[in-house]
């Protein structure tokens, strides 16, 4: 009987990333010749050279082969071929190389072996025997482990603990949650998990850079980083921990309507992780229910949004690609998340101007911050019908919400009318209150911050003062006002006493409005604001130092002094609780020059 030829193998470099082959020679489920082409070889170093997750691992599988090469006999792994041309590289996409490969397995009379089904099809219609490998779907990926409920990001690096972000937006910790150390080959196969996962799921590669790669798996944003782009691996997983409804935000009646009825040009800005991104996807759910086609341009994709809204990502690397389709698409609001490029300043404009509604994501550390990264970028009359709403978050709170209108006038502090000019006027939402002014003087734009206790009369301050002792008389509790009008006023008052001042029906605030001849707005006055006490003290002239004292009770205290309300310093009492400060410094001479406008409060 004649002795039968052992079968021969093609792998295809879907076979080999795949790496189920060393699993089916380990079992002793392929027996004979392993022809590994030189195509797929150099397609993996190309890969591999360019920082390709995939690379590595369709390298590390052949080198895994060779190994059991040397352990079982029943094996021969042959490298066969040439390598392509750069034509051919080129083409790869258009499926040249797979091309190559077919040709190698029939002239070798071999079975191809592959993972991709369109290979597998065009194999079998140019009459090739196939062997398909299924693809197995990972278990629970070992990244998972580092997850609990609370937390929003685990941060894992070679030669270092794992880390992780635990709590919510603003209000989290980084806590150690183990004392071993990780090493680069724990955080290569936690990497192998992740592509596997991403090629058999509904995951996708958003940056594929040399060194660097993002992918987007499920609710998971993971970053992969390697030598040469970070000095050691590193492997960063996000997850939002909360996904929240506009109502949770406890919004005004306000401002709820001028998000139905006039916002179509929205910041929402704010620092990192302080839950910018959350009130974007609550805003486009919002949207949506209402009625509203809604889409989002974002770089990672990574809102948690539901099946209706359709998420972009920048076409073919490209943001403005993506609002030349949103364009024709003409969404009644999209989502940008995060406008940080020139570029992402332009589309936004661009598409605002021409009619979409647009929520813009970017990071500042002050709400007046996001109009300041528009400065430069268009032109500064064009700002207010891009941006006219500003919401500023903190801590996963909203914390200042301003709108931007254009007017012509003499900006705040010049006199002279010939001096009008297009000035941004900056606003308060719920106050009304002008905080910032916007306009052009010589060849500069600028910011100007619009103090208007600096322009009370004397007569002004004498009014303020009366209406502080008319108030004092008819609210029984803790109260700060402010006059944000000719006939208005913001009053802030504990939460606990908010409805005894409106009284049943608002009869209460009705008659406290006619008594002060003023609108009054209510507003809570919070923990903060009413721990925030002026103090009697004692100032001293002592050798070269102002010695301010409080008194024991305050020892080790935080106090600030002030001068006309404006904060100059914030100093630590001693035991004592007292304060030295130099007489020649700029605080001691600022007191010293300012003792009938001084105060101090502790915080």
């Amino acid at each position: 009987m004649p002795k039968r030829k052992k079968a021969k193998y093609v792998l295809d470099t879907s076979a080999v990333i795949n790496c189920q082959v060393s699993e089916l020679v380990e079992e002793g489920k392929l027996k004979g010749e392993i022809i590994i082409p030189e195509f797929v070889l150099s397609e993996l170093e190309n890969q591999a050279n360019q920082g390709k997750e995939v690379g590595f691992i369709g390298l590390d599988e052949l080198k895994k082969l060779r190994e059991l090469e040397k352990k079982k006999k029943d094996i021969k792994i042959t490298q066969l071929g040439r390598k392509p041309t750069l034509e051919e590289i080129q083409l790869a996409r258009s499926g040249r190389i797979d091309a190559l490969i077919r040709e190698i397995a029939k002239k070798e009379k071999a079975i191809l072996v592959s993972c991709d089904m369109v290979q597998v099809k065009v194999a079998e219609a140019e009459g090739i025997e196939v062997m398909y490998l299924e693809k197995e779907i990972p278990k629970k990926l070992s990244i998972e482990k580092f997850f609990t409920k609370e937390t929003m990001s685990v941060h894992l690096k070679e030669g270092s603990v794992p880390k992780a972000k635990i709590g919510t937006p603003g209000k989290f910790k980084l806590v150690e949650l183990s004392d071993k150390k990780l090493t680069q080959k724990e955080l290569e196969d936690m990497a192998h998990e992740i592509f596997e996962k991403v090629r058999l799921e509904e995951g996708f590669v958003e940056i594929s850079k040399h060194g660097a790669t993002v992918v987007q798996l499920g609710q998971y944003r993971i970053a992969i980083t390697r030598r040469p782009f970070s000095e050691k691996m590193e492997i960063t997983i996000v997850r939002p921990t909360m996904k929240v409804s506009l109502e949770d935000y406890k919004l005004s009646e306000k401002l709820k309507q001028r998000l139905i009825e006039k916002a179509e040009g929205i910041l929402i800005a704010g620092p990192p992780g302080h839950g910018k991104s959350t009130l974007a996807q609550a805003l486009a759910e919002f949207y949506a229910s209402l009625g509203k086609i809604v889409k989002t341009i974002e770089h990672p994709r990574d809102l948690q949004l539901s099946p209706s809204i359709t998420q972009y990502a920048p076409l073919e690397g490209d943001v403005s690609k993506t609002a030349d389709i949103l364009l024709l698409v003409r969404p009644d609001f999209t989502i940008f998340d995060e406008v940080r490029k020139t570029i992402d300043f332009k589309v936004f404009a661009d598409m605002r101007l021409a009619g979409v509604g647009m929520i813009g994501v970017l990071h500042s550390t002050e709400a007046i911050d996001a109009v300041h990264r528009f400065i430069g970028r268009i032109e500064l009359g064009l700002i207010p019908q891009v941006v006219d709403t500003i919401i500023f978050v903190k801590e996963g709170e909203i914390r200042k919400v301003y709108t931007l209108s254009l007017v012509v006038k003499v900006p705040t502090g010049m006199t002279e009318a010939d001096l009008a000019r297009p000035v941004v006027e900056v606003r308060d939402f719920e106050t009304g209150k002008l905080e910032y002014e916007i306009y052009t003087y010589g060849e500069q734009t600028v910011v100007i911050k619009v103090d208007e206790s600096k322009k009370l009369t004397p007569l002004q301050k004498l009014a303020q003062e009366q209406l502080k002792l008319l108030l004092k008389r008819h609210l029984s509790c803790e109260f700060q006002f402010e006059i944000t009008s000719e006939n208005s006023i913001l009053l802030k008052v504990p939460k606990s006493y908010k409805s005894k001042i409106i009284g049943k029906s608002g009869k209460k605030i009705e008659a406290l409005e006619k008594l002060i001849g003023m609108k009054i707005s209510l507003k809570t006055l919070d923990e903060k604001e009413l721990q925030a006490k002026e103090l009697s003290y004692k100032i001293e002239e002592i050798g070269s130092n102002v010695i301010i004292s409080l008194g024991p009770r305050y020892k080790g205290r935080e106090v600030t002094i002030l001068i006309d309300n404006k904060e100059i310093a914030s100093l630590t009492l001693d035991k004592k609780g007292r304060a030295k400060i130099r007489k020649k410094s700029n605080i001691g001479r600022k007191i010293l020059q300012n003792l009938d406008r001084l105060k101090i409060r502790v915080e």
